[in-house]
C-alpha cells in the first residue's frame, strides 16, 4: 500500500517531465514558469527565421492553434528551415519569448511531430493524401501539411 502511494506521488511529480516536448498551445494553458527549463516543439512558421550578428537568431514555433517567438544563440542544425519541424530546450523569460540553448531539427521530409500533428488535425487545419501523408502545397518541393485558412 505505501509502496503504491510513493509510486503514485512520484508520477504525479513527473507528469510534465514525461512529456517530451510542450507545444505552444500546451505552454499557453500551462502558464510555465519564467526560468523553468522545458522542451518546446511544432513547426519553424514561414516567413518568422530572422538571422543576427555573432550567430544569434529568431524564429516562430507555431502548432497551428498558438505561436511562440524563439531567441537562440549558436549553429542551427543543417537540417533546420521555416515550414519544418523543430524541439528546441530552453525556458521562457519575463517578456514571453522562449530563450533556447539547444535547437534539434527533424531528419525525415514527412515527420512531424505527433503532437504538432494532432493538433492541426483537432483544429481542422490539416489535409491528407489517400497514402494518408500531408498534401503538398501547391509549389512545394517537399511533403507539408496543407493549411486551411
Amino acid at each position: 500500500m505505501v509502496l503504491a502511494i510513493a509510486a503514485g506521488l512520484v508520477l504525479n511529480a513527473m507528469r510534465d517531465s514525461i512529456v517530451f516536448f510542450s507545444t505552444p498551445q500546451m505552454v499557453a494553458e500551462k502558464q510555465i514558469p519564467v526560468g523553468k527549463r522545458f522542451r518546446l516543439g511544432g513547426m519553424v512558421e514561414q516567413g518568422s527565421l530572422v538571422r543576427g550578428d555573432n550567430l544569434a537568431v529568431s524564429f516562430k514555433v507555431s502548432d497551428g492553434g498558438a505561436t511562440l517567438p524563439v531567441n537562440y544563440k549558436g549553429i542551427l542544425p543543417d537540417l533546420f528551415r521555416e515550414g519544418q519541424g523543430v524541439v528546441a530546450e530552453g525556458a521562457l523569460d519575463a517578456s514571453g519569448v522562449f530563450k533556447a540553448d539547444t535547437v534539434l531539427a527533424k531528419h525525415d521530409e514527412n515527420y512531424m511531430p505527433k503532437e504538432v500533428a494532432d493538433a492541426l488535425k483537432k483544429q481542422g487545419r490539416w489535409q491528407e493524401g489517400a497514402d494518408g501523408k500531408p498534401v503538398m502545397s501547391q509549389g512545394a518541393s517537399s511533403a507539408k501539411p496543407s493549411l486551411t485558412q
